[in-house]
């Protein structure tokens, strides 16, 4: 997905999570080169808390910015003596604030030492648990709902975190990966849907460590070991892995987005590599929606499995009509009204010798208001494209999500209470196709039920209230 993350036109993670215990292993610096793997999932900020493994003080780093920005010198971190370390890079989710004091890991210090958590998620009854807390005499130091946890804990008269989180789970209602540590252990921890990935490998020379995607174990040399289940605790210590099962009956319902978009391409999820997941999505969508055209081109980077699968498929050249430019930092001047009234964007320029004169596939992952395929499609037409055909490799979003991706309210949706075939003059392309649901799901390879849908269908596993 491409646009300026300002303007709220695509759909945004929340996050990415990892983290791991070891006694001859330089964790904190592993950290790192794991959050570079999983910077996609969040560029707000960074951070990483570690320690040596007995309780004493955690060491913590983090700021605003990429990965890069906030340990530019990361050969420094091989120093940090300490058997165990957890990171995070953060995207914020609906009204939590980008500031400073909302960065992770949160470090807090209460009657059994310190805490340090991340998260990945949303939780659904954070505004009655915070007023519960408050009422009690809390005092939140953020706008995070990651900080509830830390409380809860606080109020356990446990000393054993293990059994003050299994304490508290129970209570957490939505969507949740988080990774915990007190300084002696690293605990992981996912909600009772598994709507938000976690993932465990082993180190090479001993130890374990914790993970959003298996990319991040591939760029440290670990090896898959599996998934986290849903409502599952794991518990990472100087005497290896150990897991609890903290609901009774969990559920499946990993996020299709996770399939479609958000994951990196080089990642398993559930056994299922996403690149080939994607290419599946192209070719299902060229069978559904052929086009007449010359040549098919997809979205950087998100799509470009998906328009090879559509090319493949429909016996189409492949050709790079858009080129993304990725040397442009988080902030820079916008393009002049006229500018952006013709569709210029900084950030994605046509290939005009490839497009002009021809009739063009345009793939793309979804459509969530409609700005940015506008300015797509403009952009295509500029350089002389004949025709453009847009087609997306998922279903139409008619909904929001309360699980940690930041949709816009339905109505803002340009697929809601509208049918498909109006969408075309709203956005000025010749046509579109969307992949329906049935082939989305034949995709990806799982059963439908083991999948949250709710953007697409409107029914949701669990409800806010």
């Amino acid at each position: 997905m491409n646009c300026d993350p300002a303007c709220g036109a695509k759909l945004q993670e929340a996050c990415g999570v990892c983290g791991g215990f070891a006694a001859d292993q330089p964790l904190a610096f592993l950290n790192c080169f794991s959050l570079y793997a999983l910077q996609h999932r969040g560029q707000e900020s960074a951070g990483i808390a570690a320690g040596p493994g007995n309780g004493r003080k955690l060491w913590l780093k983090k700021g605003m910015g990429l990965v890069s920005d906030v340990f530019p010198d990361s050969a420094d971190l091989k120093g940090i003596v300490c058997k165990l370390a957890i990171g995070h890079v953060r995207y914020s989710y609906g009204q939590e604030g980008r500031a400073p004091e909302n960065t992770q890991p949160l470090k807090l210090r209460y009657r059994h030492g310190e805490l340090a958590v991340v998260h990945n998620g949303h939780l659904l009854n954070s505004a009655e648990l915070r007023e519960e807390l408050e009422c009690q005499g809390a005092i939140f130091q953020t706008d995070t709902d990651s900080e509830l946890l830390a409380h809860m804990v606080a109020r356990q008269g446990s000393s054993c975190l293990a059994d003050a989180l299994a304490a508290v789970v129970p209570r957490l209602k939505g969507a949740f990966a988080f990774i915990v540590s007190d300084g002696h252990k690293v605990i992981g921890l996912r909600d009772g849907y598994g709507f938000r990935p976690l993932s465990i490998a082993s180190l090479d020379g001993g130890g374990y460590f914790l993970a959003s995607e298996t990319c991040a174990f591939d760029t440290i040399g670990a090896s898959f070991i599996r998934d986290m289940e849903p409502g599952e605790m794991v518990i990472l210590d100087e005497n290896g892995l150990h897991s609890r099962r903290l609901v009774d009956s969990p559920c499946h319902k990993l996020c299709v987005f996770e399939y479609i978009y958000f994951a990196r391409p080089d990642s398993n999820l559930k056994g299922i590599n996403v690149h080939l997941v994607r290419r599946e999505l192209g070719r299902q969508l060229a069978r559904e929606h052929p086009v007449k055209a010359d040549i098919v081109s997809g979205v950087p980077d998100s799509s470009i499995a998906a328009a090879s699968g559509f090319a493949e498929e429909a016996g189409l050249p492949y050709e790079m009509g858009l080129v993304k430019n990725r040397y442009i930092g988080r902030t820079f001047i916008k393009p002049t009204q006229k500018m952006r009234e013709e569709g210029v964007d900084i950030k994605l320029n046509a290939v005009k010798k490839i497009v002009e004169g021809k009739s063009v596939v345009l793939v793309d992952d979804s459509i969530v208001r409609g700005t940015t395929s506008v300015k797509l499609i403009k952009i295509m037409r500029r350089a002389g494209a004949r025709e453009v055909h847009l087609r997306i490799s998922s279903p139409p979003v008619k909904g929001s999500c309360f699980y940690g991706i930041d949709i816009p309210d339905a109505h803002e949706l340009i697929a809601y209470n509208r049918p498909a075939d109006e969408i075309p003059a709203l956005i000025e392309a010749d046509s579109i196709g969307y992949l329906s649901m049935e082939k989305t799901v034949k995709a990806i390879g799982l059963s439908a039920d083991q999948l949250c849908r709710a953007c697409f269908t409107g029914h949701y596993p669990v409800l806010p209230g």
